[in-house]
């Protein structure tokens, strides 16, 4: 018995040691699971938003948008993320309507999104505002209209990389005052896009010696302008300036020379895809328009600081899609690399992030070199722009 006794007495002791050891170790991690542990949290996805007009009537817009996002979240990824974090990208659709914007960007905030990419659109842009500067959530959106971004005081979490329409339209005039032009007949979409170019041009023309002696819009729906170019025929208009984008502004681009008007005519940077030129049917040749530099790539001069950049873009995209980009996708690549170099700098913080895009200085984008301030969150200023003409259904720079 006493043996007995004994061999119990032993095993409970190596029983309660084992227990000991077991609960010492639970309390203290080795140094393996902490690195296992730091390894995790360091590789947390980014998580990003983007809200694009892919398809109605936007979708010249917001297809390339979309295909350039894809192109570059997956070279990102492939090279390491940003600082260790992979970027988790969600693309929603919001059919080029505003109420599906509002329920797409509320989606994303939902989802943990440190930042919105979008719209595409002015209209479709200008309904997330109210929504991303409650959440206090970034947004950078790639529409042209100066007031997704004006007053900044309003405006404190939205940024843009589309030329503001008054950048546009400075060119323009300079361009009229060049050539004598003097009285103008201006068509103009019946939305926030078209709106916003119609207040820009009231108000650059002011003292200007130009006068507008023909106005008219229409519809992103409509079919046929004729009715209004046949308005502009019967006026003193020496040129037409027109404020819209695919597929209405192909249409009045066609209708154009059918009423058989032969003035210049002049269209906005919402035009510049290869699609409204397929889009008018051959009825695009000897339009103008100002764009940023991209369509043009070759042709600006080699010391330009923007043309590698440009060349790299128009490279990695035909590599990609056999098809080249174009502004549209420009200002999608704009925003994700002004994102980016947020995140490098703020990390995970939606409050930095911001803070960082408002700081930006000297950054060569494809639309432009941008400079932002808490007074500018577009940063770019007339040189971004060149006038370009449609020649042999090729983009031609003028100046």
């Amino acid at each position: 018995m006493k043996n007995m006794s004994k061999g119990l007495k032993r095993r409970l002791g190596l029983a309660l040691l084992l227990v000991i050891s077991l609960l010492i170790s639970a309390c203290s991690p080795t140094k393996e699971a902490d690195v296992k542990s730091t390894t995790a949290s360091a590789n947390e996805p980014y998580k990003i938003g983007a809200v694009l007009d892919i398809s109605g009537n936007s979708s010249s817009l917001g297809v390339p948008e979309r295909d350039t996002l894809l192109m570059m979240v997956e070279k990102l990824n492939s090279e390491g993320g940003i600082n260790g974090h992979p970027v988790d990208l969600t693309i929603m659709d919001n059919k080029s309507d505003e109420t599906e914007s509002v329920l797409a960007v509320k989606t994303l905030i939902e989802k943990g999104s440190l930042a919105i990419l979008g719209a595409s659109s002015s209209g479709t842009s200008m309904a997330m505002i109210k929504t991303v500067e409650s959440e206090k959530v970034p947004m950078i959106s790639l529409a042209a209209a100066s007031s997704i971004v004006e007053p900044t005081s309003d405006r404190k979490w939205v940024f843009k990389t589309a030329q503001s329409d008054i950048v546009m339209i400075s060119k323009i005039i300079s361009y009229l005052k060049k050539n004598n032009l003097n009285k103008i007949a201006f068509l103009y979409m019946n939305n926030s896009y078209g709106d916003n170019g119609k207040k820009a041009l009231t108000a650059a023309v002011k003292n200007s010696g130009i006068s507008i002696v023909a106005e008219e819009k229409f519809d992103a729906n409509d079919k046929d302008m004729t009715p209004q170019l046949s308005k502009v025929k019967a006026s003193e208009a020496q040129v037409v300036i027109v404020w819209a984008i695919p597929p209405s502004a192909s249409i009045l681009t066609k209708n154009f020379k059918d009423v058989g008007l032969t003035i210049p005519l002049i269209h906005s940077h919402g035009v510049g895809n290869q699609k409204f030129i397929e889009l008018a049917q051959g009825a695009a040749d000897d339009t103008l328009l100002p764009i940023g530099k991209l369509s043009v790539a070759q042709q600006i001069p080699d010391n330009d600081p923007q043309k590698k950049v440009l060349e790299s873009y128009i490279a990695d995209y035909a590599k990609k899609y056999n098809s080249e980009p174009n502004s549209f996708g420009g200002y999608a690549w704009d925003a994700f690399n002004l994102l980016v170099s947020a995140l490098e700098k703020a990390g995970p913080d939606r409050e930095a992030i911001r803070g960082e895009l408002e700081k930006t200085q000297g950054f060569v984008g494809i639309s432009g070199v941008f400079n932002m301030s808490p007074e500018d969150h577009n940063g770019l200023k007339e040189d971004s722009a060149v006038l370009v003409k449609v020649d042999q259904g090729k983009w031609k720079l003028i100046e």
